[in-house]
């Protein structure tokens, strides 16, 4: 029994050269010849307990990414090109046929309105396929989807007056530019410095070193859980105020983790330089209102909830069988009470962290790879519970995310006595199915990567791209990119595409392609350490190649 296993013994190989272990088989079938072939893909996991080389795979990609746009001295790419003559035209029929339906709909010609629908959801597809991102208008509401939503359709609006607890801040024009300053030194040197910064949620209590509150009848649980669910509206308050109160669009890139004591908190990356004064009074004015009902009181519990009935279509009481509060309703008692207060108000704690960071230095190295250091991870994963003290903390802080609604269409406002926004027989009180009702999320919701849209000008497929360029330099391979691209494109076509079963019988054993894959790997491996070392004798001239960053496992 002390003798390792052959199994694993070949996953760890397998992850040492950065081969997928849970690789997706495609059939390739050649529609000339007939000849079909099994490929194996990543699967692009991005989490280590799901597939560990894929995972490291894109923490290094995004390592790539926050190290291209961090310290840059000059602007993204530019902007979109000009619309052709072909998208100006598809955008003018778009008008005609709205024209045309509003007239019928005026008319109550509704057999045209529906027949105009159709041809706009033609039009508006031929104007994707042509090259236009996003839609021109959005689509019309259909009667039913009204009904559905027991709603009016008339837009809520809330005062944009700001609290009178919150300070002030000044109000600047957002001038295009996201490039920071550039510092001369007395002997006449310029360097242009960037920025660290975290961002911590406040107290909610007193705590331990291991994370754990030092009382917990006194720890404010539901306030943490209602932190944790709208933490991430809270991050983009603050970067549009700082852009504000700057007067520059300020970009970042960063990743939101727990805290030992399993509150939410962001490490971001700032190209260049903003006072600490200024983060720190920005953090302090910063807060997200939450206009929902009220939640003081928990009507029913998770044993005894609300039901449904067929007859009425709605949630009714138990006992009295009255309906439950729609969420209209709900909300128009907010909007006719003069003195209503929101539900929750979300802000930043009074701890602050930012510090400068020079480029090219092992201070920014270090600081990328501690940016990027649990993104493989499970949010809950990141500390683990180690003692009974953590896992009761867990726990309470777990239960209490079960009761919190998380959206307008969550099921836990059935336990508060309001029916969710398009309420129906299928949902369960207490068991939404929430990504922040998770025990291994700790409330957080949404992306855990949050990067500015002009913080490098490249996707993540353009930074893979740049890695593929920089390989194949590196190998001297003088096929150009965009040409083989194209080529693999036009052979494509006459390609036809399947998932492949494991059970097929043209399908391998996942051991015997796990081998075949680590061979592959072992030899790019070989090839690209010789044309390294070929490198540092007479290294080539890869300025064009983007970034150079590639890694074994990367080929």
């Amino acid at each position: 029994m002390a003798l390792p296993r052959s199994v694993e013994v070949l996953r760890d190989i397998a992850g040492e050269y950065g081969v997928c272990i849970h690789p997706i088989s495609m059939r390739r079938t050649d529609l000339d010849t007939g000849r079909t072939e099994v490929i194996d893909l990543p699967c692009g996991a991005t989490r280590e307990d799901k597939c560990p080389p894929c995972a490291k795979r894109n923490r290094r990609l995004r390592q790539a990414q926050i190290r291209e746009g961090w310290h840059r001295s000059d602007e993204p790419l530019p902007g979109p090109e000009p619309a052709t003559e072909e998208q100006k035209a598809l955008v003018v029929l778009r008008a005609h046929y709205e024209f045309e339906r509003d007239d019928a709909a005026r008319r109550s010609m509704w057999d045209q309105v529906a027949d105009l629908d159709e041809a706009i959801r033609e039009i508006e597809e031929a104007i994707a396929a042509e090259g236009l991102r996003g839609r021109v208008a959005p689509p019309h509401a259909k009667p039913d989807d009204e009904d559905d939503d027991h709603d009016d359709g008339k837009r809520r609006i809330r005062s944009t007056r700001r609290r009178q607890d919150a300070p002030e801040l000044p109000r600047r024009k957002v001038d295009r530019r996201t490039v920071g300053k550039t510092y001369t030194a007395p002997d006449g040197s310029t360097y242009q410095p960037s920025m660290w910064l975290t961002l911590t949620l406040d107290s909610y209590g007193p705590v331990l070193g291991d994370g754990t509150p030092v009382d917990p009848d006194r720890y404010d649980y539901r306030r943490a859980a209602w932190d944790a669910v709208h933490f991430p509206r809270l991050l983009d308050r603050f970067w549009q105020n700082l852009r504000r109160c700057e007067g520059w669009n300020v970009q970042y890139a960063g990743c939101v983790e727990p805290q030992r004591r399993l509150a939410p908190h962001a490490h971001f990356a700032i190209r260049g330089t903003i006072p600490r004064a200024v983060l720190r009074q920005v953090a302090a004015a910063t807060y997200h209102q939450v206009w929902w009902p009220a939640v003081d009181v928990q009507r029913y519990t998770r044993d005894r909830p609300p039901v449904w009935d067929e007859h009425a279509a709605a949630w009714v009481d138990p006992d009295t069988r009255a309906p439950l509060a729609t969420w209209a309703e709900a909300l128009d008692a907010i909007d006719q009470d003069p003195d209503a207060e929101p539900v929750h108000v979300v802000r930043f704690g009074a701890q602050v962290d930012a510090r400068g960071v020079m480029p090219g230095t092992d201070d920014a190295e270090r600081t990328i790879r501690y940016i990027t250091k649990y993104i493989t991870k499970q949010t809950g994963d990141c500390h683990k519970t180690e003692t009974e003290r953590q896992r009761r903390h867990l726990d309470r802080l777990w239960h209490q995310l079960q009761v919190t609604p998380c959206t307008d269409r969550c099921a836990n406002w059935l336990l508060y006595g309001i029916q969710p926004k398009k309420a129906h027989a299928k949902l369960k009180p207490g068991r939404c199915k929430g990504k922040v009702h998770q025990q291994a999320t700790l409330g957080i919701g949404g992306r855990r990567i949050l990067v500015s849209r002009d913080w490098s000008g490249k996707t993540l497929a353009d930074h893979k791209y740049d890695t593929r360029a920089w390989v194949r330099a590196l190998l001297g391979v003088t096929t150009d990119l965009a040409c083989a691209d194209a080529a693999d494109q036009t052979q494509d076509r006459r390609h036809a595409w399947e998932l492949a079963r494991p059970d097929d019988p043209d399908v391998p054993p996942l051991a015997h392609r796990l081998l075949r894959s680590i061979s592959e790997r072992a030899r790019w491996r070989a090839q690209l350490l010789a044309a390294k070392d070929r490198a540092a004798q007479g290294p080539p001239d890869l300025s064009a190649t983007g970034n150079h960053s590639a890694t074994h496992g990367e080929e």
